[in-house]
């Protein structure tokens, strides 16, 4: 009977870790991600964990992941904003990672280097976070941030007082 039990306890976290889990990258591909993360980053001075924050938490590392509302590739770029980037191919890593590392900047400079609002600017749109700020308090928006913040965090190994900022790049 115990046996029973714990084979169909096995059974029941493996069929729900394969439901909630992304299928696995292929580790060529993850590796080309990453290099193009740390290069386009590096290139236009955003940080690199941030970029991987992001990709993690849009596409889990799936070249090209589609979501419900038509955004595509590993940064998860909107047909407008990669039309806006000048991304031809959403699926191709180089280019997406381009595009929206430069979208990523372009925020940066736009919210003064505000980690939080970059965060949500490139989740709901840098007009609405420019018009209502850190008033904006939509649920999916502050739980965004609070994960991009999170893996941030952790990836980046910043102190626990993030309330007064060493540098530009650390994220509030």
């Amino acid at each position: 009977m115990t046996r029973l039990l714990s084979l169909l306890f096995l059974f029941f976290v493996a069929a729900n870790l394969s439901a909630e889990s992304p299928k696995p990258t292929n580790p060529q591909v993850r590796r080309a991600a990453e290099y193009y993360a740390a290069v386009y980053a590096r290139h236009y001075y955003v940080p690199v964990t941030l970029v991987r924050a992001i990709i993690e938490r849009e596409s889990h590392w799936q070249p090209c992941a589609v979501s419900p509302k038509g955004a595509k590739g590993l940064m998860q770029l909107m047909p407008a904003t990669a039309l806006r980037l000048d991304v031809g191919d959403s699926c191709n890593i180089e280019q997406n990672i381009s595009g929206g590392v430069r979208y990523l900047a372009w925020l940066m400079r736009l919210f003064h280097y505000d980690l939080r609002l970059v965060a949500a600017g490139y989740y709901v749109g840098e007009d609405i976070v420019a018009r209502y700020g850190l008033s904006y308090h939509n649920r999916d928006v502050v739980s965004y941030v609070a994960r991009i913040r999170a893996t941030y965090v952790l990836r980046a190994g910043v102190a626990d007082n993030l309330e007064k900022p060493t540098s530009k790049r650390v994220m509030r």
